[in-house]
């Protein structure tokens, strides 16, 4: 069973260096991921179990070296 939403960020556990990607169609077991490094990548869930995952925990601190 899916557990996730359109808009949801994901990584593929195989293939860290596709980066971070955002879900943007589900059909079925069919997700559609389009990926930081990789481009639009369509991930067969039955196979692939892709992970949630926070987009900001990701990223490095944008706010570094800014003053509050």
């Amino acid at each position: 069973m899916l557990y996730f939403a359109l808009g949801d960020f994901v990584h593929h556990p195989d293939r860290p260096d596709w980066g971070i990607g955002q879900v943007q169609s589900i059909v079925g077991m069919h997700v559609t991921v389009n990926f930081t490094h990789a481009g639009k990548q369509m991930i067969n869930c039955e196979i692939i179990e892709l992970e949630k995952t926070d987009p900001e925990a990701a990223m490095p601190d944008s706010r570094a070296g800014k003053e509050a």
